[in-house]
């Protein structure tokens, strides 16, 4: 009987409106797709993305299910890409439950795979205001004897890069890996890897490495320390970031919730979500792919005075037991059919951790200059106060893909 090998998977996404590193991207980013093919790809990753969405959501869920009064903050599309690489490999009611779970079911397999293939081609950003990468590791022991099948799919469909490894001196390889980790989200993403399992034989790492300037920037002389109110009516001073300016606001008479649109450079938008008094929850409750396109429909630019906390945060989750609640179990038993990976092995995913983080200031990035003017109408500014808990979106408005969801319970926790 072969024994048990173990497979693990971590996921990491770091969001920081802060100072921009200049780094060359891989020339196999930009490979070169036909018309015809992008079409076909645009289409797949833009059903693809309002699936991820819904996706997001639900996990987004089980997460303020089990933490009510934490915050949460994570990248759905990270966290989908890399179970995606997984299904080149899954066989049977494996993969089924991972289409199910994932909300891929209903697409064909070719449809999920050039989706993925279009948003990580599309996604690759790199000006002066914004860098954002997005890339796949596959970690081997020469034990495992992979399909070909697979590292040519994983490679050529997900930019995967595949990095021979020693799985026998833990470690050496954890902190290999760490370092390895470390420098592709440029120092951002620390001790990803805190503990390897013995018999692990590969380990999948996906980063979605994301800096950017606001598009309009807060006056740093202008924050101030005020109150946050925390779940339990109790306070936490804050600094409290301002800006009077013109943005897209509106509010969801239904849900009971302001919808605050703010954009930063190059096609990417922060939707801030404020629940009216107590309506935390139901708001929480409703989110679907189809309200954020009613919010689309509700929101007008209007003179906006926006209060907003300046914080870091960063969220660590345990996939296992997170995906476990929602129904995705197969893929970590014994009996988990990974034969398309290695069919000489019996392979599990042993780990599945997904580390992200967050940073919002006033200027987006250290030393910059402030943004131009805007010359506003004459009317009444509308108070937005960001000064309770709040959800938010981060989303690439040319792809329609939701790259980050969270939620600040409290600003000055983690």
């Amino acid at each position: 009987m072969n024994p048990m090998l173990g497979l693990s998977l971590l996921l990491a996404g770091l969001l920081a409106v802060m100072g921009l590193p200049q780094y060359n991207h891989s020339p196999n980013i930009h490979a070169s797709m036909s018309q015809a093919h992008a079409g076909k790809g645009r289409r797949a990753a833009q059903e693809l993305a309002k699936r991820n969405t819904d996706f997001g959501f639900k996990l987004f869920k089980t997460l303020a299910s089990r933490n009510p009064s934490k915050n949460i903050f994570f990248s759905p599309l990270s966290i989908s890409m890399a179970f995606s690489m997984l299904c080149l490999g899954a066989q049977d009611s494996t993969l089924s439950e991972i289409k199910q779970g994932f909300n891929f079911k209903e697409l064909p397999d070719r449809d999920v795979h050039e989706g993925f293939h279009y948003l990580i081609q599309r996604l690759q950003k790199g000006s002066q205001d914004i860098k954002l990468d997005l890339g796949n590791m596959l970690f081997l022991d020469e034990r495992l004897q992979p399909q070909e099948k697979f590292l040519t799919d994983v490679e050529k469909v997900y930019n995967a890069e595949t990095i021979p490894t020693d799985f026998h001196n833990l470690e050496v390889t954890q902190k290999e890996i760490n370092d390895y980790v470390s420098q592709k989200t440029h120092g951002k993403i620390n001790n990803l890897v805190q503990n390897i399992d013995s018999g692990t034989v590969m380990l999948l790492i996906n980063y979605l490495f994301f800096q950017v300037r606001w598009l309009h920037e807060f006056d740093p002389k202008l924050t101030q320390e005020e109150d946050f109110m925390l779940d339990d009516n109790k306070y936490v001073k804050v600094p409290m970031m301002f800006r009077g300016g013109l943005y897209k606001v509106g509010h969801d008479d239904k849900l009971s919730c302001t919808i605050l649109e703010m954009p930063y450079h190059g096609n990417m938008t922060a939707v801030f979500i404020l629940p009216d008094e107590d309506n935390l929850l139901n708001v929480e409750e409703a989110l679907m792919a189809n309200v954020m396109d009613r919010w689309k429909k509700i929101i007008s630019k209007s003179v906006v005075d926006v209060y907003m906390p300046r914080f870091s945060i960063t969220g660590t989750y345990n996939l296992k037991k997170v995906l476990s609640h929602m129904g995705i179990t197969k893929i970590f038993e014994e009996h988990g059919e990974l034969t398309g990976i290695s069919p000489h092995r019996s392979l599990k995913v042993g780990e599945a951790f997904h580390k992200a983080k967050l940073k919002i200031d006033e200027k987006g990035t250290e030393g910059a200059a402030a943004s131009g003017a805007q010359t506003l109408p004459m009317e009444t500014p509308l108070e937005v106060k960001f000064n309770k808990t709040f959800l938010m979106m981060i989303d690439d408005d040319l792809t329609a893909s939701t790259l980050f969801l969270g939620k600040i319970a409290n600003p000055g926790g983690k």
